[in-house]
């Protein structure tokens, strides 16, 4: 029975090309922390996308937690966590470190298996479906087309999102003419999709949900606050669009009460933030309990495998800043294929990933 010998974290701040927007906050770097553990003369990596606090809070918090574990008993070490950080509070930080430690412990365990971690968990499907994402507000209406051009006419990628809400929802005019934009560049077929972050008062997004409809517009994402879910609710039943939300949600309770307001038609949930493999497997499966798919909310490359294990996938992000931070920073990480879909290496033991630590120091950071 091999067990927890050693955990290694590391915390990268990765500066963008140029500083982005939604229509609720804006940003100029990615934040990476990674988590590596050691067992039986193999080693697990781990990551979510947070600042340098969540690599002390795995320091601090959870390696005690794990350490000298049964390296397979993923269960038992990712409810060990869940007990640790008991008087730090589950959602944000606490969630993300658990995340980082439960997937690098869900890779260690598919090494030392010796098995690509998707087929670990139960193969549903050796592909999956991922639409292209940024078309931040922040971008000109030329950097806007040239990437979305990109992904539908050179990557072959036949859905795509883009960001509205641009000044907190206070100039809808330009919301409109960018999305009329982005229809008339990916063309009639390309699925296009629109992302509030929460911006709109729930009325301002049912009237603008009309005016998206008429581009052919066919998923809503946080019309209104994720926070306010009967508004969610509200806005679902008066649209013609799918409402999508759940990026947010840390822990099981919170996309449970998403389920059960009606909030959603489709739920989000990102592996990197809702403690790991072993939250999100269960928040796909409360998903089904209430007829839903459920699709992965950003980081791809962490995304992929689990995404491969469920019935009720619809899609996973492609989201333009963690692709490139993913290339940045780690060997392995899958590239679209024509189609729209990430496959795989079933030729590498557990999620495929390697951290490629001389490219990656230029970007560490003190913790």
């Amino acid at each position: 029975m091999p067990f927890i010998e050693h955990v290694d974290i590391g915390a990268y701040r990765i500066p963008l090309e140029a500083p982005e927007a939604d229509g609720t906050l804006e940003w100029d770097h990615t934040g990476v922390v990674t988590v590596e553990v050691d067992a039986g003369g193999r080693r697990g990596l781990g990551f979510t996308y947070a600042g340098a606090a969540t690599a002390r809070f795995v320091r601090d918090v959870l390696v005690n937690a794990i350490l000298h574990r049964d390296a397979l008993a993923t269960g038992a070490s990712w409810r060990a966590m869940v007990r640790a950080i008991r008087n730090h509070g589950r959602p944000g930080i606490a969630s993300c470190a658990i995340a980082a430690v439960d997937l690098a412990l869900w890779d260690l365990a598919a090494k030392l298996h010796d098995e690509p971690l998707c087929r670990l968990l139960g193969m549903t499907r050796d592909a999956v479906a991922i639409y292209g994402s940024g078309g931040f507000t922040s971008m000109t209406d030329d950097e806007l087309a040239d990437q979305l051009t990109s992904w539908v006419h050179e990557a072959g990628i036949p859905r795509v999102k883009m960001k509205i809400g641009t000044n907190n929802g206070a100039d809808e005019a330009r919301d409109l003419r960018r999305v009329e934009l982005a229809r008339k560049v990916i063309g009639d077929e390309a699925e296009l999709f629109v992302d509030a972050n929460g911006a709109y008062t729930r009325k301002q997004a049912v009237r603008l949900g009309f005016r998206f409809l008429d581009h052919g517009v066919t998923w809503f994402e946080e019309p209104v606050s994720s926070d306010d879910l009967a508004g969610l609710a509200e806005v679902r039943s008066m649209s013609a669009l799918e409402i999508a939300a759940g990026e947010y949600g840390y822990d099981l309770v919170y996309f449970e009460r998403m389920c059960d307001a009606g909030a959603v038609d489709c739920l989000q949930a990102d592996i990197s933030r809702c403690a790991g493999v072993t939250e999100w497997l269960r928040v796909a499966a409360c998903a089904a309990a209430h007829g839903l798919e459920i699709s992965g909310h950003c980081a791809p490359s962490l995304h992929l495998h689990p995404a491969c294990a469920i019935q009720n996938l619809r899609h996973i992000e492609y989201f333009a800043d963690h692709a490139r931070s993913d290339d940045l920073l780690f060997d392995g990480v899958p590239t679209p294929v024509t189609g729209g879909w990430l496959r795989p290496d079933l030729t590498r033991p557990g999620h495929g990933l390697l951290l490629k630590e001389l490219d990656a120091e230029r970007f560490r950071c003190d913790f």
